[in-house]
């Protein structure tokens, strides 16, 4: 059915360039940009102190950013970008005209005609383990509260041990208008039974528009990627034909599996539509007709806090989905209805009250790139139950005001697809889904999406991502704010046992400050048992107006490890003979403060019996006549390596790390 997966995307359908450079010609637009680039050059060598003959690479390569996916992020848009080399058209640009939001290829939007009052539906989580309810009569009654403060949809977890389970169905939903509340389901392997009891309860006539759908969220595929209950695959199909009949949609493509899994961007598009591209072999093989098919699929999509990437991934799954139906000979039914997910590998469990920023930018992102549907974890997710310091309700009555003051306040809801005319959106879209329609051939070539999960080539891919991204996070390339940029070492300690669970919860997601904060860990679990914090001895070297960039910078690197640090001011070999001696010490100072001085001042600390020296700096910073130094700490290095040395050289033990298994039940996502 879907054989010809190959091909060019098409236009994204976006207003030509009348939006922007407005009468001006492409060679005059070409001379603004050589002029630009002639003053960017020469700032560019002023301060490499070469000249502008001798710079490495053109000023828009030095300024651009690498976003992963083969993407760079570069200094300026303009109509330039959709122009050959000869000043023709690209024959693919990301701008065609006269499309709008409800048209193909619904790059603006799915839904047209969506009520610019309310938005996007503000869905909230019920019966994960971020709910406090003890049954489902509780649940019920925070539903219909929830309802009357501002929620219009609701996502229903489903599972064991829950205060939600296939038969609570008809208690927890009691009192909600099914006719007006769009419901989607998380019930793993009890979908079928779920999904039974929810149909029994939907009226006969009901508006079936997108804005209220009713998704079983059964994701046979992407689950598989993150090892997440579901069901098989025949099973859902068979499924999707009674969902058919109670006008409802059965598969959710869930890229936030992917996502926790360590998708980047680009890989999460493309294995949501070749897992999209899966089910619709399996449901016309089944006897839907296409147009059925697209019908019973629906896409989940990660909003993590890199603002427009999320926008522009948003906007390109649309694009992408709508060149599947247009491949299938059906473009109309091309409009992918998309539920936007906050990215649980975002959130931090150290200062975890800066994960309402991440929140605020994804849900912002979210809504700007058009999401139909937007849930927002709590601050504290990342956090097992018994971790968790805030009153049970109180991050999930932040999570869902973050959406409804973006919606009643800020009026992101009135606008369908804000973003549309922004060179950089445009271009980013455009390169996301050039990146992911490459891949998407790549896996329909070895067989599909579930083939390739079969092979272990997903598997493969995602951890050659993870590893990069780890490296990215370990050298504080991808700064952390809270972990692994201004770390907050003074906060309170855990009690041992809570610090215990902390380590490698959740255990199905791929979380960004992990490396960081399994080292937080080690050190919080030491103080937590009666031992003194982990301590580090700095020894500055000359005033300190010279030396306190570099004690600034070493004391904020120990912290992100654990490692606190006992600045006694500046030293020399005298006021180093009356120190305590430390199993760590640090020299910080200027490059010439080291020539001046290091070697009496790293002499002195080993004669005291000061036990690993490290040196501020690089080893070039270093006097090479003088007597080296046990390792050196500067920007760029693998810091969650060295921390984790230095916690070694300190005497601070090593956590066992529980698997997923062991983690608390009832975790969802």
């Amino acid at each position: 059915m879907v054989e010809g997966s190959g091909g060019t995307l098409p236009d994204a359908g976006l207003p030509g360039s009348e939006l922007s450079d407005s009468g001006s010609s492409d060679a005059e637009l070409r001379g603004a940009y050589d002029q630009w680039s002639a003053a960017a050059a020469a700032v560019l060598a002023k301060s490499a102190r070469t000249t502008v003959e001798d710079l490495l690479a053109r000023p828009d390569e030095m300024l651009s950013t690498d976003i992963g996916d083969g993407i760079s992020v570069r200094p300026l848009y303009t109509r330039l970008a959709e122009l050959s080399e000869n000043g023709a058209r690209a024959e693919n640009g990301a701008r065609a005209e006269n499309s709008l939001p409800g048209q193909p290829p619904f790059v603006r939007g799915a839904d047209g005609a969506r009520d610019p009052v309310m938005g996007w539906r503000v869905t909230e989580r019920f019966g994960g383990d971020d709910d406090p309810s003890a049954d489902a009569a509780e649940v019920n009654g925070v539903i219909l509260d929830a309802l009357s403060v501002g929620v219009s949809g609701l996502m229903l977890t489903v599972a064991d041990g829950g205060p939600i389970t296939p038969t609570d169905i008809p208690t927890v939903l009691e009192g909600v208008l099914l006719d007006l509340i769009p419901v989607t389901l998380d019930a793993g392997e009890h979908v079928i039974e779920a999904a039974e009891a929810l149909f029994a309860l939907l009226p006969d006539e009901r508006d079936t528009s997108a804005a209220v759908t009713v998704s079983l969220g059964v994701s046979p595929h992407t689950a598989r990627v993150a090892a997440a209950p579901t069901i098989g695959v025949e099973d859902a199909v068979t499924l999707a034909g009674a969902a058919r009949t109670h006008a409802a949609a059965t598969f959710r493509v869930d890229g936030v599996h992917l996502a926790n899994a360590g998708a980047g961007a680009a890989q999460e598009l493309a294995m949501c539509v070749a897992a999209g591209v899966e089910h619709l072999r399996e449901l016309t093989a089944a006897g839907l007709t296409t147009p059925e098919a697209f019908g019973q699929i629906t896409f989940a999509i990660s909003a993590d806090d890199d603002q427009f990437t999320v926008i522009a991934k948003i906007r390109a799954l649309r694009a992408l989905w709508a060149r599947v139906a247009q491949v299938c000979g059906t473009p109309d039914s091309g409009g992918a209805l998309v539920h936007a997910i906050t990215a649980p590998a975002m959130f931090t469990q150290r200062d975890p009250w800066v994960n309402m920023l991440r929140a605020t930018v994804a849900t912002f992102a979210a809504g700007v790139g058009g999401a139909d549907q937007i849930t927002v974890f709590g601050y504290d997710a990342a956090l097992p139950p018994a971790a968790r310091t805030s009153p049970p309700r109180f991050s999930r009555r932040i999570a869902r005001n973050t959406q409804l003051l973006l919606l009643e306040e800020s009026h992101l809801g009135r606008v369908l697809d804000p973003a549309g005319g922004s060179w950089y959106v445009e271009s980013l879209t455009d390169d996301l889904a050039a990146a992911a329609w490459d891949l998407f051939r790549e896996i329909e070539a070895v067989g599909g999406f579930a083939q390739a999960v079969d092979d272990g080539s997903i598997a493969e891919r995602l951890a050659e991502t993870v590893a990069a991204r780890e490296k990215s996070v370990s050298t504080r390339r991808i700064p952390i704010t809270g972990v692994s940029e201004f770390p907050l070492l003074a906060s309170s300690v855990a009690a041992p046992e809570v610090i215990e669970q902390l380590a490698g919860y959740p255990g199905d997601v791929h979380r960004l400050a992990a490396p960081f904060e399994a080292l937080r860990d080690r050190s919080d679990h030491r103080v937590a048992t009666g031992h003194d914090r982990a301590t580090a001895t700095l020894a500055p070297i000359g005033p300190l107006a010279e030396h306190n960039v570099r004690t600034t910078f070493i004391t904020n690197l120990l912290a992100a490890g654990g490692v606190a640090a006992d600045n006694p001011g500046t030293v020399d070999p005298q006021t180093i003979a009356t120190l305590e001696p430390s199993a760590v010490a640090v020299v910080c100072g200027t490059d010439k403060a080291y020539a001046a001085h290091g070697a009496d001042v790293v002499r002195a600390l080993r004669e005291r019996g000061f036990g690993h020296i490290y040196l501020a700096g690089k080893p070039s910073a270093w006097p090479a006549d003088a007597p080296p130094c046990d390792g050196y700490l500067s920007a760029g290095i693998d810091a969650v390596t060295a921390l984790a040395t230095i916690l070694d050289e300190l005497g601070v033990p090593r956590l066992d790390v529980p698997t997923a298994s062991a983690q608390e039940a009832g975790h969802s996502r």
